[in-house]
């Protein structure tokens, strides 16, 4: 299952044999893992939020991302047989395309080889920055807390609390501060995340009121 996770269609001996049935697998436990832990970490999502943040993740382009910071096109061109040119492996090898089959048919030999259950932490840890990057960048709490509460003439603004842990693994907590005023406190990998995660607990709390 290693050759056929890294060999690519243009020099298997047939399509059998390269990464595109472990790449179609791949993509099914990708989505379910993702889908998952949206599913039990944001209980508040709607349908609607939960597949936006998901269909973010899951992307081709998020899945580069992720391949290429577990250097899996070199492990590519590494385990490439001598036959392959130098300057086709070069370009593939760092191809967007290419990087997020590369992952996800890594992902369909894992499951095949150990089960959903054993890989399922290992593959959102690996997507963890991208799926915070989706909810903060897609799911935007703050712009929506603030124009609600412009609605009703009031302002909101944001303060760090406290920041724990080493530079490479920090945890912010940061409140909203309604009409001066803290409302609610959210916790996050980042200022930008832990401001969101006040801003969802704000809101939902302005929503139920």
């Amino acid at each position: 299952r290693l050759e056929n996770v890294f060999t690519h269609t243009s020099w298997a001996p047939d399509r059998a044999s390269s990464y595109e049935r472990l790449e179609f697998l791949g993509d099914s436990v990708l989505e379910l893992a993702v889908a998952r832990e949206l599913y039990e970490r944001y209980p508040d999502f709607n349908e609607g939020q939960l597949a936006k943040i998901r269909s973010h993740v899951v992307s081709r382009a998020s899945c580069a991302v992720v391949s290429d910071e577990l250097g899996l096109g070199d492990r590519m061109a590494e385990m490439a047989s001598d036959a392959v040119p130098l300057d086709e492996l070069e370009r593939l090898s760092t191809n967007r395309n290419v990087l997020a089959a590369l992952l996800e048919a890594a992902l369909g030999a894992l499951f095949l080889e150990y089960g959903f259950g054993r890989i399922e932490g290992a593959v959102i840890g690996a997507f963890a920055g991208r799926i915070e990057y989706a909810l903060t960048t897609y799911v935007d709490n703050k712009t929506e807390l603030q124009e609600a509460l412009a609605r009703l003439g009031r302002s909101v603004t944001y303060t760090v609390l406290d920041v724990e842990g080493p530079p490479h693994d920090r945890t912010f907590t940061c409140a909203a501060v309604i009409d001066g005023e803290e409302a609610d406190v959210g916790k996050g990998p980042s200022k930008k995340a832990a401001e969101q995660e006040a801003a969802r607990e704000a809101l939902a709390k302005l929503e139920s009121s």
